[in-house]
């Protein structure tokens, strides 16, 4: 089938499949360092409990069979060391049905831990990189031209992505449609960079601009990537320009990488070098790439329906294995930032005297002199589940009393999640936590005190707890 593939593509394809194995090495690391306190068999929403009461077919995954903490690590690594070797080029130099093997190996086992993630893993960065991962199976390797119609679906995955997240802004909070979302999105997003700060004081036409931009480059750039190309190349290049602004002003875990992986694999790489001559794919391989792409299709149903419909919604899996899902963020903004710090005392009765000691995290605002850091595309789960308590404390219905109670006995796993602890030696005897209004200093008050943070009007969310 001469129309089924193209060699034009494969420079797209090389940068895409390093790219996207780059990302997967991230999202194991991820599971692998923080499991244990999260869903680990001690930890705060245990894996064994959950595959009690939710069958395989609503959660595919391995842990189904059977879990252990050794199990999971056992897997996390093997997930790690595999798209390590995909990264430095291993599913080129098999033959195509290893290859394929790499790949599905992969994703199988990032959805065995997706699937048993509960809270941890509902984030629509989990279901993106599925998708994206399901579809690397079946996109072959240097033995291969890249198969036509697999680039096709790729692009229309990054057209959900862009098209979504537009849609949501316009028909949700109304700062995005006078364009002064940004006056302070900057300061109230759930994990900031350390140029965030800096973003946020940039002069109003600039956010308005901001704004405008994204409206553009999100509903009407996505279109352009079904076009021929240049057009498409350049399409995706816009793309690539807004993420990588994405990255410099905000933590947003690997969401704005793998966009901009996805957006690399409309780039028609035959504009800046020559293409390689690659044989034809097999037979076989040609039939299960299009049997997988009328499977796709058929999925699109939903989220194409999603897209036009009133009640749009954000990041929704249609079905358990994340083949086809809905995409969407910050259809509405916060206008002041809140933030839950938690503290803790050595002393045996409560006082006006006691001293609270807080715990730092690493990537949440705390401590107001430090100014925040870049984590992204790794992602801190407890981090951000911290930015949904302080919205509102149902988000934390299910892990935080758990959490509470693994800081009054020094669990070693879940002090790991943070970035100091101040009882090293003996745990608290209580711990209780507050609400504190948190905004960005302006250049005066950085200038006389040091703070990129200022934070005034606490306010009690757990009353001084202990184990007694």
């Amino acid at each position: 089938m001469e129309w089924f593939s193209s060699s034009a593509y494969w420079l797209g394809r090389l940068v895409f499949q390093r790219s996207l194995a780059a990302v997967y090495l991230v999202a194991f690391l991820a599971a692998a360092l923080q499991f244990r306190a999260l869903i680990g068999e001690r930890g705060m929403l245990p894996v064994p409990a959950f595959v009690r009461r939710v069958p395989f077919r609503a959660a595919p995954s391995l842990f189904h069979l059977r879990y252990s903490d050794r199990l999971f690590a056992g897997c996390a690594w093997t997930g790690a060391l595999l798209a390590a070797a995909v990264v430095a080029g291993a599913a080129d130099a098999v033959p195509l049905w290893a290859s394929m093997v790499f790949w599905a190996v992969l994703w199988a086992l990032y959805l065995s831990i997706v699937n048993v993630g509960q809270t941890w893993y509902g984030f629509g960065w989990e279901s993106l990189l599925l998708e994206a991962g399901f579809l690397a199976v079946f996109l072959g390797n240097a033995e291969v031209a890249p198969p036509v119609v697999l680039l096709w679906l790729l692009r229309w995955v990054l057209f959900r992505v862009e098209f979504g997240a537009g849609l949501i802004k316009m028909r949700g909070d109304p700062c995005w449609r006078d364009l002064t979302c940004l006056y302070y999105h900057h300061e109230t997003q759930p994990m900031p960079g350390p140029l965030s700060w800096f973003f946020h004081h940039l002069p109003k036409p600039v956010h308005r601009v901001e704004v405008a931009a994204n409206h553009f480059v999100q509903l009407v750039v996505p279109v352009a990537l079904f076009t021929p190309q240049p057009v498409a190349s350049c399409a995706a290049a816009l793309v690539v320009c807004t993420q990588v602004w994405l990255v410099l002003s905000g933590n947003f875990a690997w969401l704005n990488w793998l966009t901009i992986v996805l957006a690399v694999s409309a780039l028609d790489g035959s504009l800046v070098s020559t293409p390689p001559t690659l044989p034809k794919p097999p037979l076989w391989y040609e039939i299960l790439v299009l049997a997988v792409a009328v499977l796709v299709l058929a999925l699109s149903y939903r989220p194409a329906r999603n897209l036009l419909a009133r009640g749009q919604r954000m990041n929704t899996t249609y079905e358990p294995l994340h083949l086809v899902n809905s995409y969407g963020a910050f259809g509405s903004i916060t206008r002041i930032r809140h933030e839950v710090v938690v503290e803790g005392t050595s002393d045996d009765a409560i006082t006006p005297e006691t001293v609270w000691r807080e715990y730092e995290f690493h990537g949440k605002p705390g401590d107001v002199r430090r100014l925040p850091r870049q984590f992204a595309p790794y992602h801190l789960r407890l981090d951000w589940l911290f930015w949904f308590l302080a919205l509102s404390p149902s988000y934390g219905y299910s892990w935080f009393s758990g959490f509470v109670e693994r800081l009054l006995v020094n669990d070693r796993d879940t002090l790991r999640l943070l970035r100091h602890n101040p009882f090293p030696d003996a745990p608290p005897v209580y711990i209780r936590a507050r609400t504190w209004r948190y905004r960005f200093t302006t250049w005066e008050e950085l200038r006389a005190t040091g703070a990129w943070w200022h934070r005034e009007a606490p306010r009690e969310f757990l009353p001084p707890t202990t184990l007694r």
